[in-house]
């Protein structure tokens, strides 16, 4: 059997730990996420998604408990390894593009390949090329960020999370700000980089419709996961 992108065991989380105003967000939270699968992540504002994705994404610690990135167990991981780590396996999306407004398309998609030595200059221009073409965006390959729309916006970041192919895509809102129409286009586009790519893909949604077009649907409520 296949070695899960993502397994949580026994998570919590508290902030501002051993103070006063100590508070508990995560509590013992069970998860596992298999190559190839989406899952829709839903809950009431304050329920712990956001924690949750953070942690899963590494840009926040457990408290205690054990996250394994395929195959490979954080606990122990300094900040660098954590950092490449989460370079080459994790792609983010949000619900704010988090676009660099001064730089083109093709610029922002070619961000997280700046670091990696196995891409030359020509490389990370044909593959950020070929992925804003997957996404519908060739024609605006060279225009600012901030020229485009919102609906735009987006599929640039989608494409820029598929930077470095990586296994596990968390998108956290990523259809929150858009119009229907626009949000079913950057949904679709997910589901067929899940499909086509065999990426496992965390996505936060209040939306029961596309909810109920993922593989599995998990609601986390007062930090715990229900069934």
């Amino acid at each position: 059997m296949a070695e899960p992108v993502v397994s949580l065991r026994d998570v919590h989380k508290a902030f501002n730990l051993g103070l006063p105003n100590e508070t508990q967000v995560l509590h013992g939270i069970d998860l596992t996420l298999a190559r190839g699968e989406f899952c829709a992540v839903m809950g009431p504002s304050g329920s712990g998604k956001s924690t949750l994705l953070n942690i899963v994404g590494l840009l926040d610690r457990p408290t205690s408990g054990s996250l394994r990135i395929c195959g490979e167990e954080t606990r122990l991981l300094d900040e660098r390894s954590l950092t490449r780590l989460r370079g080459h396996n994790i792609g983010f999306i949000f619900q704010y593009h988090n676009l660099l407004a001064g730089f083109t398309a093709l610029e922002n998609v070619a961000m997280p390949m700046l670091g990696d030595a196995g891409f030359s200059r020509d490389d990370m221009a044909q593959r950020a090329a070929a992925l804003l073409e997957s996404v519908g965006l060739a024609k605006w390959r060279d225009s600012m960020v901030t020229q485009l729309s919102g609906g735009q916006q987006q599929r640039v970041a989608v494409a820029r999370s598929l930077a470095m192919d990586p296994p596990l895509l968390l998108a956290d809102e990523p259809t929150g700000n858009l119009d229907t129409r626009s949000a079913d286009a950057v949904f679709e586009l997910l589901r067929k980089a899940n499909r086509e790519r065999g990426m496992a893909v965390l996505f936060v949604t209040h939306n029961p419709e596309l909810a109920g077009r993922c593989d599995r649907i998990i609601q986390v409520v007062d930090g715990m996961i229900r069934d």
